[in-house]
């Protein structure tokens, strides 16, 4: 089971200012809610459910994958409606994220996934540091300890059963979750905050904002490696190609290595395990499949977790047959089925100075990096 998320995106933000609600307000480029998507996406979390205003249900621009709702006049109304949407999903949890906190660190989401698998509910929250005052008609009027305080964030994760049933029985009117699974009797657990998940309430939270996703640069890297056996044929596949030979790959599917290597290596940058994971060998339905259909299954990963493929290096290592009259035409269809210009793909072969198993010829093998950059 995977963990879902529901982005509460129902409200009007007017404290912020401007002409629209803050969620649609340009920040650094985007709108804040496009921030917002992009982080939960990246994490992984699915299904994802956006909880809009009712006049807002139509709006541009929203990822394909996300679920759009209409939310209520309230917050746990909103919420609520959230939580009605996953009624069919194969979930055992649900982190609930206020759409104005765009620059919500991956570190904190994985906090509260991670306390999840132990806890009943988890939240994060930072220990108020600052001297507290009571006030009274603009004057200090006392203190208050900040002794066991918390400055409270989102995301706040439940098991989602018995979240739905906690806001089925609470009368309305929280603050956020954790109000109405206390409320419940759900024992919560604390885990780290952090500064930068700030959430965007006043007109210059938008600078602050903007400061931290302009020093955010987030850019992956990944290897991939792959080697198939010689069998008997009239050619190999490589990179999309067909190179005539006295020799085919032997594989599973079509044994083109050199894609194999492209596609392990865009999984790696995901932190996704590798061609087996998504594609596994012992399933019948992927013998003789042609190896674009998991280099596309790859590149549309990243798309769906917010990267841009940057580029890619792939290395043929073989003593033949010869990749140079072909690497032309192999770097067009490999551009093509990754939808990349073709400069940004390098397809390259070595030998391997007759040493080892390519050396003698027994197979072909292939290395492979790719670079991706968070949109």
């Amino acid at each position: 089971m995977t963990d879902a998320a529901i982005i509460v995106a129902a409200g009007r933000g007017l404290r912020a200012g401007g002409e629209r609600p803050k969620q649609w307000q340009e920040l650094a480029g985007k709108r804040v809610a496009d921030w917002t998507i992009r982080a939960i996406l990246r994490a992984g979390l699915s299904p994802v459910v956006v909880v809009l205003h009712p006049d807002d249900m139509e709006i541009a621009g929203l990822p394909d994958q996300v679920i759009r709702v209409a939310g209520g006049a309230t917050r746990d109304a909103s919420v609520r409606a959230g939580l009605d949407a996953l009624d069919e999903a194969q979930v055992q949890n649900v982190l609930i994220h206020d759409v104005a906190r765009p620059c919500v660190p991956s570190g904190v989401i994985e906090a509260v996934r991670e306390a999840l698998k132990t806890a009943e509910a988890a939240a994060p929250g930072l220990p108020v540091t600052d001297a507290l005052w009571r006030a009274e008609d603009g004057r200090v009027a006392g203190v208050q300890s900040r002794e066991g305080l918390y400055r409270a964030q989102t995301p706040q994760g439940f098991r989602l059963g018995p979240l739905k049933a906690a806001h089925a029985a609470h009368p309305g009117g929280a603050a956020d979750d954790v109000e109405v699974a206390r409320a419940a009797g759900i024992p919560v657990t604390i885990v780290p905050g952090h500064e930068d998940n700030l959430k965007i309430t006043l007109p210059e939270d938008f600078a602050r904002a903007a400061a931290i996703l302009g020093r955010a640069m987030d850019i992956r890297m990944g290897n991939g490696f792959d080697v198939h056996a010689f069998e008997d044929g009239d050619g190999c596949w490589l990179c999309g190609i067909k190179v005539p030979h006295d020799r085919a790959l032997k594989g599973h599917s079509d044994a083109d290595v050199g894609m194999h290597a492209v596609t392990d290596a865009i999984y790696g940058a995901l932190a996704e395990g590798d061609i087996g994971r998504h594609f596994p060998p012992s399933d019948p339905q992927w013998k003789g499949c042609e190896s674009h259909v998991f280099l596309r299954h790859a590149v549309e990963l990243a798309t769906q977790k917010g990267y841009t493929l940057s580029n890619i290096d792939c290395t043929l290592i073989c003593e033949r047959p010869k990749v140079g009259p072909h690497a032309a035409a192999m770097q067009a269809r490999m551009a093509e089925i990754m939808g990349l210009a073709p400069e940004r793909v390098s397809i390259k072969a070595t030998t391997s100075e007759k040493l080892g198993f390519t050396g003698r010829e027994e197979g072909i093998a292939a290395m492979a990096s790719a670079v991706l950059i968070a949109k």
